[in-house]
């Protein structure tokens, strides 16, 4: 498995685990919408995820949290750009979290690296927009259904094999584009379709999915299966709230790691590089 992630900018090497801080741009994403959610703040919210120790950072203008409307492009591109404008300038790697092909091209001509795109690419005219750009990264999810809907009818059967059959000709399409294997990482995709016990399928036997020979990125910070796994009751579950769901978070992203995931996507950065940081020292 490659253990090098070609961006626009930046060979990312795998060796070690790469940690994507989340910059949510967002008046209504779950766990952080509206504090960071005009320009200044924003890019205050990058320059503390930096020094906290994150190694990407990932912005994204619209939320995809389970029943969320779509937003429009207009809309997001307001959002989304004199953010990532101001990233770039940092001298980091910048990844943005979109599915829309016209924000892609608008992002990767301001110097964006990479592309995270929850629909893996599906939209019409997506997989054009990154093919023209011969080095930006890539990251594609596994998504059932889509926000709207995703939750109220879930997967059925053996989530992981599904999972891995998808990325797997997910992946295999972009290659058919000329796009290098070297510019692509996957994402089951928690929380984006899956029960409980699906999720923690997924973490349980992610191993499973290094069969695809990608390089994983596991984004489990502040999702709801955390609160349940770690509440008490139903009345604890619906009170919790998500920023007291990073012990969890650290957690799972930890135990992602030991099951090989290469990149986490967190909102909880400093904990999350210090709890690597002791698993590095026993590596």
């Amino acid at each position: 498995m490659a253990m090098i992630w070609q961006t626009s900018r930046f060979e990312l090497d795998l060796t070690k685990p790469c940690v994507m801080g989340i910059v949510n741009v967002t008046p209504d994403s779950f766990s952080d919408g509206g504090q960071h959610a005009s320009v200044d703040a924003a890019l205050r919210h990058c320059e503390r995820l930096l020094a906290d120790g994150a190694h990407v950072l990932d912005i994204g203008g619209e939320s995809s949290r389970p029943g969320a409307a779509p937003l429009p492009l207009a809309d997001e591109l307001a959002r989304v750009l004199p953010v990532v404008r101001g990233a770039v300038a940092m001298g980091v790697p910048v990844s943005v979290d979109t599915y829309k092909p016209e924000v892609m091209q608008a992002v990767l001509d301001l110097g964006a690296d990479i592309i995270n795109d929850i629909w893996a690419l599906r939209q019409s005219g997506a997989a054009d927009v990154v093919a023209r750009y011969p080095d930006c990264g890539v990251c594609l999810m596994h998504m059932h259904r889509e926000p709207q809907t995703m939750q109220v009818e879930p997967m059925q059967g053996d989530v992981v094999v599904q999972v891995l059959a998808f990325l797997r000709d997910a992946a295999a399409q972009l290659q058919a584009r000329g796009i290098a294997p070297q510019r692509i990482v996957l994402d089951p995709g928690i929380g984006f379709g899956k029960t409980v016990e699906q999720n923690f399928s997924l973490l349980a036997r992610q191993q499973e999915l290094l069969a695809a020979g990608y390089p994983l990125l596991a984004g489990w910070s502040r999702k709801s299966s955390l609160a349940t796994a770690t509440s008490r009751s139903l009345a604890t579950l619906a009170s919790l709230d998500p920023q007291a769901r990073m012990v969890p978070s650290v957690a799972a992203a930890l135990l992602a790691v030991e099951r090989g995931a290469r990149i986490v996507r967190v909102h909880d950065v400093r904990e999350t590089v210090q709890a690597l940081a002791v698993f590095d020292a026993i590596a």
